[in-house]
């Protein structure tokens, strides 16, 4: 079996789920009953320049709202995939369409309906506040809670390992 370490060094993708990883567990409802997302600028950094460095990343979600496709597109972020009741469907897509192989992808994830997919990646990831289940089969579990950077932490250390932070070819325009 393989360490975190030496998995990411071959890391061409990326995937997160949202709710409890790319924002809060704890959310406020508006007077419709939708929930108010929170979401943390470096993990938006982060991801529109891994996008930048030309990873290709996917959004999976159970969420509906399409203010969140809105977010992530404006980061650059193209594969989104929103009402995915069934997670390793849209993962599949995603695999095909950019002719990935498991090895090559981290997923971070935090609950139940993440475990599908977690098993079937190379690099399962999670935040600090992941639930039981999801911390007993991530290969690493940031030090980040969801929504508080762990995206971050993941994709700063994959180019790092890769000698892809802080270089020439980052950009750090918005």
């Amino acid at each position: 079996m393989t360490n975190f370490k030496e998995d990411i060094s071959h890391i061409k993708a990326f995937i997160f789920d949202i709710d409890g990883v790319l924002s809060t567990q704890t959310v406020a409802l508006s007077a419709e009953g939708e929930p108010i997302r929170t979401a943390n600028l470096r993990d938006g950094f982060a991801l529109q320049l891994a996008v930048k460095m030309g990873y290709p990343i996917a959004i999976i979600s159970g969420a509906h709202n399409q203010y969140l496709r809105v977010r992530f597109e404006g980061l650059g972020i193209n594969d989104v995939y929103l009402g995915a009741s069934n997670k390793t469907v849209a993962y599949t897509d995603f695999l095909n369409k950019y002719q990935l192989d498991s090895a090559e992808v981290l997923y971070m994830g935090d609950d139940i309906p993440d475990v599908p997919v977690m098993q079937m990646v190379g690099t399962p990831t999670c935040p600090a506040d992941a639930a039981v289940e999801v911390k007993a089969i991530a290969k690493y579990i940031s030090f980040y809670n969801g929504g508080c950077g762990c995206a971050r932490d993941v994709i700063e250390q994959v180019l790092k390992a890769q000698n892809k932070w802080l270089t020439t070819n980052s950009s750090f325009t918005w």
